[in-house]
């Protein structure tokens, strides 16, 4: 549709040029069923309300009836602690599964509680799922292992035939019952690993979401000036939310999906849904403003922005299927659970948002708490140049290069704590003290040793190895776990199951979190036990949560690269198909990793830097959760794309209307530089608002996703982008001849109104 007809970057020669209608509905194609689709929702308000009714009542009902839980899942087929697992359930069941500690503590010693801690440990062991229980005061004896030196702190370590986690909140209530004689005794028990994380309050983000709904609320009030006008996306976001929520729980009875989904879902659904409704709602207002009826207006607010809205929307979608291409499942379904909500969103944005239109009619700004004010000004509208984003339009025309360097400069002093970045997980220790599982994790550190919380299991397959030699590689084993570099000890190896292998555990010096420890499991897995068993048929593997941990950081470090090249070329391809321009959708791919990467810095110096991590409420310093920049990445990119999408289609509409280049820039300034605006300062108050979570995963994402939207609303749009297009100018929407005859016909909003203009 760009294509070049006079020379590089010329404006189009055929219908979409100067000239065309100047009102009137789309007559074919997309914008015509939009249009269409509007209109009939504004007209049959009634119809639409009570279908989405019947929707929220259903989806809630269907969801608590059969909706299922969320858990976290880190295990890898082809990683090396799975692979001992494997060895270590075929060879020794009754040792293999998921281990989670059951902490006792008593001020003045446990001794006098054996009885007790007995009769809990054979309640336990009659749980479903439960494989055995060791009790650390067996046969009136004492395990120095599993109890602390001054007796005042021990542990039973509970194995379950699968991920404790997966077993439902019901679950805990057996757990409960059988700790129960223990904690009528007057003993602390607090549950570690897995089984904690299971007893965690569900998560209550009801105050991020409170929070986030109110600065919307007075932002909208703002920007509209009408409470119908602002009453309008809240509601559309918010039915769209609950109902894509409830259909992701009945998605999670059939799939697994990690504990922080519903919270991430939330979190997109609600910015996204604001958005989308809040820019159909400005095109509405305006053609309202202009003198056209109501239903009408819907429709073609649907045809035009709505237009921009599908394709806004479909490239989020695509960026978070994306996710997939990085061969993780427990990745793949992250962005899967954030997707379903978009989905939900847009059809809110399509369908609720111009039935609630429909049903104001023209008393749109009836409620209004100061004058409504047109989209769009008469500078705007091409009458004598005026207006803040005009001049400032102007003013990136006359100094491009300064402003362009101003903009790169503060993203790269922003992106500067990114080279410093450490991928890993987040333990226990970083959790608020209410969590059960950061009491385990403090007594067993003060009680045994911080690196106790993350021991490692060493597991020596020796099936092939003759009966006269497993005694010196036994030997072998033993020594070379002595005095290991980042260990504090490690029990002798010892002949397990069906004496084909060999198990001995070892202790960390350092807690699960840290490098030290991330060090010590390449230690053993690529020099230790290689050393140990060259030159015969044994195998040797790390296991255990803390090593599975590490290989799936492992895996996530190799292939975010592949992830961040899936996404960009996804999202290139979008912009190059709607925009026809090769360096447009060259300028977008790279403007938005620059700002990824700033918000990537923030969230090091926040978290793992500790810049105001405790004002957070987190305690210490931590890496960054290994899937966060994978999953910030998806999102941030396609969410990006909203103001890139709903920017360009102004310029695009207006280049192709004109054939000017710079005078197209300001026109999109001044058409959209307020809506725009607001949108991004909702997001940012709804992303900000999730930094109030318990959950710091939750937190990091909220923060990072919020910083990404401030960068891209502010420097990357006010900056970078009307410097970058001042500076290509005309070539800017150069099109190759054969690549855009190969390309398919998309036009972000619609054919009707990029004829049209503003």
């Amino acid at each position: 549709m760009a294509a070049p007809s006079g020379g590089p970057g010329g404006p189009p020669s055929n219908a979409a040029g100067r000239g065309a209608p100047s009102s009137g509905a789309p007559s074919s194609g997309r914008g015509a069923l939009l249009y269409r689709l509007g209109r009939w929702c504004a007209r049959h308000w009634v119809t639409v309300l009570l279908a989405w009714v019947v929707a929220l009542a259903g989806a809630h009902t269907a969801a608590a009836v059969w909706g299922g839980d969320y858990s976290d899942d880190f295990t890898l087929s082809d990683s090396s602690a799975q692979r001992g697992a494997d060895v270590l359930s075929e060879h020794a069941p009754q040792l293999s599964g998921t281990s989670a500690p059951v902490v006792l503590h008593d001020e003045d010693g446990l001794s006098r509680y054996t009885r007790q801690t007995a009769d809990t440990a054979t309640a336990l062991g009659k749980l479903p799922h439960v494989t055995s229980v060791t009790n650390p005061f067996a046969d009136s004896g004492r395990d120095p292992s599993a109890v602390s030196k001054d007796g005042r702190t021990a542990y039973l370590t509970v194995r379950f035939d699968t991920n404790p986690q997966t077993l439902g909140q019901d679950y805990i209530d057996e757990v409960d019952a059988a700790v129960q004689p223990l904690r009528s005794a007057g003993v602390q028990v607090e549950y570690g690993a897995g089984l904690g994380e299971l007893a965690r309050p569900a998560p209550a983000d009801t105050m991020s979401e409170g929070i986030g709904y109110g600065v919307a609320v007075v932002l909208l009030l703002l920007t509209f000036g009408s409470v119908v006008a602002a009453a309008v996306p809240l509601l559309s976001a918010l039915a769209a939310v609950v109902v894509g929520v409830a259909v992701l729980g009945l998605v999670a009875a059939q799939v697994t999906f990690a504990s922080v989904s519903p919270t991430l879902a939330t979190m997109i659904g609600i910015g996204v849904g604001i958005d989308y409704a809040l820019f159909l709602i400005t095109r509405h207002r305006q053609l309202l403003l202009d003198g056209g009826e109501a239903a009408d207006s819907a429709g073609r607010a649907v045809a035009s922005a709505g237009h921009a809205v599908l394709v806004s929307g479909s490239t989020v979608i695509v960026a978070l299927g994306g996710l997939y291409a990085s061969g993780l499942t427990f990745i793949g379904r992250l962005g899967m659970a954030a997707a379903i909500t978009v989905l939900t969103a847009l059809l809110g944005a399509l369908t609720l948002a111009p039935a609630l239109l429909g049903m104001a009619g023209r008393g749109i700004d009836r409620l209004h708490v100061r004058t409504p004010v047109a989209e769009t000004t008469p500078a705007a509208s091409g009458a004598a140049a005026g207006g803040t984003w005009h001049r400032w339009a102007g003013f990136v025309r006359r100094h491009p290069w300064p402003v362009l360097g101003a903009g790169v400069v503060v993203l790269l002093i922003l992106a500067i704590p990114l080279l410093s970045l450490r991928l890993g997980h987040i333990d226990d220790g970083a959790d608020p003290a209410s969590f059960t599982d950061r009491r385990a994790y403090d007594l067993i550190s003060s009680g045994f040793g911080v690196g106790t919380n993350g021991q490692l299991t060493v597991v020596v397959d020796q099936a092939g190895v003759p009966e006269d030699q497993r005694d010196a590689l036994a030997s072998s084993l033993g020594d070379a776990l002595k005095n290991l570099p980042g260990a504090t000890g490690a029990t002798p190896p010892q002949a397990v199951g069906d004496g084909d292998v060999l198990l001995s555990t070892v202790t960390p010096a350092q807690a699960p979190q840290d490098a030290a420890t991330t060090d010590l499991v390449h230690r053993l897995a690529d020099d230790t036990l290689p050393e140990v068993t060259r030159g015969t048929e044994a195998s040797g593997y790390v296991t255990g949560v803390t090593a599975a941990q590490v290989d799936f950081r492992d895996v996530i470090a190799g292939r975010l690269p592949v992830i961040i090249a899936v996404v960009v070329g996804l999202a290139f391809l979008i912009i190059l198909t709607v925009f026809r321009g090769v360096l447009v959708a060259v300028k977008a791919a790279v403007l938005n990793l620059l700002s990824i990467a700033a918000a990537y810095g923030v969230l090091v110096a926040v978290f793992q830097w500790g810049w105001g991590g405790p004002a957070l409420g987190v305690n210490g310093t931590v890496p960054i959760e290994s899937y966060v920049p994978m999953m910030m990445f998806a999102i941030v990119f396609g969410l990006s794309m909203d103001y890139e999408v709903f920017l360009l289609s102004r310029v695009h509409a207006a280049w192709l209307r004109t054939g000017d280049s710079h005078a197209s820039v300001a026109h999109a300034l001044e058409v959209t530089a307020r809506v725009i605006s607001c949108a991004a300062l909702i997001m940012v108050s709804v992303f900000g608002a999730f930094v109030l979570s318990d959950v710091i995963v939750v937190k990091m994402l909220g923060l990072g996703l919020a910083v990404s939207v401030l960068v891209d609303a502010t420097v990357v749009r006010l900056l970078l982008v009307p410097a970058a297009l001042t500076l290509l100018g005309r070539a800017a929407w150069w099109m190759p001849r054969a690549l855009d005859r190969l390309l398919p016909r998309v036009r972000a909003e619609g054919a009707g109104e990029a004829a049209r203009g503003a």
